[in-house]
């Protein structure tokens, strides 16, 4: 697939629709695509008639998180380090809500793009999960520390440290996602959610969303530097490398712990 086209914009009214299209890789995010999401939120940042976003995946799920065979080839700072850090989006500073519409699987960096989504959709037959130290790395895109500020104690330490992946039931019962719906139907539930949105006043609306998350980034900038830290030494190491190989090799990992 082209490079140009690994996100998508569509305009629905004043709802902007921003499609993550790289299907062939489970909508994996690489170099581009971290830099055309980024350009397509700027996009829907800077577009007055805009009031609000969804993100959702072509093809059969929403996003398995960072493309490790581009990690593998030396692409892993434009992926994760750049303006917005995971694909241009999970650090990135906004000021409109945004919708994540959610199906197939939301694994990985996929899951820390959801949760830094300001709200959810999710279908019936979604999976969850941050499966990171099964491949030698971290939850480095804000998933770690962004489950402690949503979750109880033992429930983020499950999630984070077996790494198993959890059904969209368990999504829901946890609050991570607003409603499970049919499957086929998270774009359309997601519409109607904006369209409610719409309707109030874009003021009460921008300043509403400001307050109800000013709380959790006041402490961000301090967790994000620590974060990348972490991620930095987890990337460097040996372990990360023959986790990324595993997993495209398809066979079990060997771990040294270095």
């Amino acid at each position: 697939m082209a490079q140009e086209n690994q996100v998508e914009v569509h305009r629905k009214r004043d709802i902007c629709i921003i499609t993550l299209n790289r299907p062939e890789r489970r909508n994996s995010v690489n170099g581009a695509l971290a830099a055309q999401l980024r350009d397509a939120v700027d996009t829907f940042e800077q577009d007055e008639a805009l009031r609000v976003g969804i993100l959702n995946g072509r093809g059969p799920v929403f996003c398995a998180g960072m493309d490790l065979r581009a990690f593998t080839e030396g692409e892993s700072d434009d992926i994760l380090f750049g303006p917005g850090r995971l694909a241009g989006f999970v650090s990135k500073s906004r000021t409109k809500p945004i919708i994540a519409a959610v199906h197939g699987a939301a694994m990985a960096g996929g899951f820390e793009i959801m949760i830094a989504c300001d709200m959810a959709i999710a279908e019936t037959s979604t999976v969850f999960g941050l499966p990171e130290v099964k491949r030698g790395l971290i939850a480095g895109a804000g998933g770690a520390f962004r489950l402690g500020q949503l979750l109880p104690k033992a429930v983020v330490n499950e999630i984070l440290l077996v790494g198993d992946p959890f059904t969209a039931t368990r999504a829901y019962e946890l609050g991570l996602v607003n409603a499970v719906i049919d499957d086929g139907e998270a774009l359309a539930e997601a519409l109607k959610l904006a369209e409610k949105i719409t309707r109030n006043a874009p003021t009460a609306v921008r300043s509403s969303l400001e307050l109800s998350t000013c709380s959790n980034a006041t402490h961000e900038n301090a967790y994000w530097e620590r974060n990348d830290q972490l991620l930095r030494i987890a990337l460097a190491s040996e372990d990360a490398t023959e986790g990324a190989r595993a997993f495209v090799e398809k066979r079990a990992p060997v771990w040294i712990g270095k």
